[in-house]
C-alpha cells in the first residue's frame, strides 16, 4: 500500500471525538462493530499528529472562534488550528465548512 504523502493535524480532542461518533453510531444501529473496526484500521494508515497547543488556546482564540462563527468549541478548535497553521480543513460538517470559508480557510479536497 502506498504511504500517504502528507499528515493530518488535529486538535488533541480528535481521538475522543472519533470514539464518541463511532460509539453513538453503533448504539443507534448505524454501524456494526466490524465496520467501525475496518474504519479504524484505515485510519491507522494515516499519519495523524495531535496539536498540543490546542489546549493552551482553548480559552482564548478557540473561544473567540466559537463566538465569532457560532460553532461548538470542538468545531472551533479545528478552525483555530487551521487558521494558526495555515492549513486546509477537512470536514463534512456544513456549519464548520461555512465558517472556514468566512474565515478564509480552504477546504481540503482529497485527490
Amino acid at each position: 500500500m502506498k504511504q500517504p504523502e502528507t499528515q493530518a493535524e488535529v486538535p488533541v480532542t480528535w481521538g475522543l471525538e472519533v470514539a464518541n461518533v463511532i460509539g453513538r453510531a453503533e448504539a443507534k444501529g448505524f454501524l456494526l462493530e466490524a465496520q467501525s473496526n475496518a474504519f479504524l484500521e484505515m485510519l491507522s494508515g494515516v499519519p495523524i499528529v495531535a496539536d498540543r497547543v490546542t489546549f493552551v488556546r482553548a480559552l482564548g482564540e478557540t473561544l473567540n472562534c466559537t463566538r465569532r462563527y457560532r460553532l461548538s468549541s470542538y468545531d472551533a478548535s479545528y478552525l483555530e488550528l487551521a487558521l494558526r497553521a495555515g492549513i486546509p480543513i477537512a470536514t463534512l460538517d456544513e456549519r464548520l465548512a461555512k465558517a472556514a470559508k468566512r474565515a478564509g480557510v480552504k477546504l481540503f479536497r482529497s485527490a
